[in-house]
């Protein structure tokens, strides 16, 4: 077990991978990172650093990945304690730690604290601060790539950290009737019952292995919130032979931003929304709730977008 000293000396060759130069030195600063597992090729580090030097701000964003660290759960305590000792003045969380998170925080916002998983954490006055930003950015993303497709009926696969946030805001865009499968049947009955407690009775329910292909084949769409398709865990979530062109599908994950899934489904004439939406949008809230600058959301799906191009 890594005691809280060599993780914070772990934590100190990792943390400070990148920089920002071209910044007036007496400009104000921001030392912000992400903990997650395997996210060596998460975009959010650039997106949040060319905004914030437009914005005039020595802001650096890093990594801060368990995968390479070789650290688990047990450990999350002690990183964030070493943020903390660091002057962090937030910290991202991902895969695997969105609830896992929340025992070792001092406060919720009224997002985080309904939906049960946080995303960033600001650090301010010696306190700890919990926020969602996900299911705004998932919601943002999916009406600029779906703005018109039937939500009569949707199935959701996953109802982890993410899916939570997902889900709140598929009830928010209006999908009247929600159907949510997970590995852990129980996970799925637990997001069920809070969601029909924010919006309405049935307004979601849950989906079972056996039933969950003639509902997919019943649905308008298909929100995909599990790690499968990451680079890491490679595959689909559910066979390509239970796609059809009529159906839309909506991706969290963004690395890499064509996942199988989205690959197979555009190949049948499917609408897709990728992660990439939502994990812009969450960002650029996240960045406001991090320096109390409203970023310019445009400018960061623009410099998003360019990693594709290279």
């Amino acid at each position: 077990m890594n005691s809280p000293q060599s993780v914070r000396h772990a934590a100190a060759g990792t943390f400070l991978t990148h920089s920002v130069t071209g910044i007036d030195a007496l400009a104000p600063s921001c030392l912000i990172g992400l903990i997650g597992d395997g996210i060596q090729q998460s975009r959010s580090p650039g997106m949040h650093m060319r905004e914030g030097a437009l914005q005039g701000l020595r802001y650096v964003y890093n990594l801060i990945d368990t995968d390479k660290m070789k650290l688990g759960q047990k450990d999350l305590p002690d990183l964030l304690s070493a943020a903390e000792r660091m002057g962090y003045n937030g910290l991202n969380i991902t895969y695997p730690f969105k609830q896992t998170v929340i025992p070792f925080l001092d406060a919720l916002s009224d997002n985080a604290k309904a939906l049960g998983a946080v995303n960033t954490v600001v650090l301010r006055d010696g306190k700890r601060f919990g926020h969602n930003t996900d299911w705004c950015g998932f919601a943002d993303g999916f009406k600029r790539a779906l703005p018109d497709v039937a939500k009569s009926r949707a199935v959701q696969i996953g109802a982890g950290g993410a899916g939570a946030a997902v889900a709140h805001a598929a009830l928010t865009l209006g999908i009247e009737d929600l159907r949510i499968y997970d590995i852990a049947p129980e996970r799925a009955a637990h997001e069920v019952a809070a969601l029909c407690a924010r919006f309405g009775a049935n307004r979601a329910r849950v989906a079972t292995k056996d039933d969950l292909k003639a509902l997919i084949a019943e649905a308008d769409g298909l929100i995909h919130c599990t790690p499968t398709g990451m680079a890491k865990m490679p595959g689909m979530a559910v066979p390509a032979a239970w796609l059809r062109p009529e159906l839309w599908v909506a991706e969290v994950v963004y690395f890499p931003l064509e996942t199988e899934l989205l690959k197979t489904a555009r190949a049948l004439g499917c609408r897709v929304a990728d992660g990439g939406g939502m994990a812009v949008f969450q960002a650029v809230e996240a960045f406001r709730l991090f320096t109390g600058i409203t970023p310019d959301a445009d400018r960061m799906r623009a410099h998003f977008a360019e990693w594709d191009k290279i």
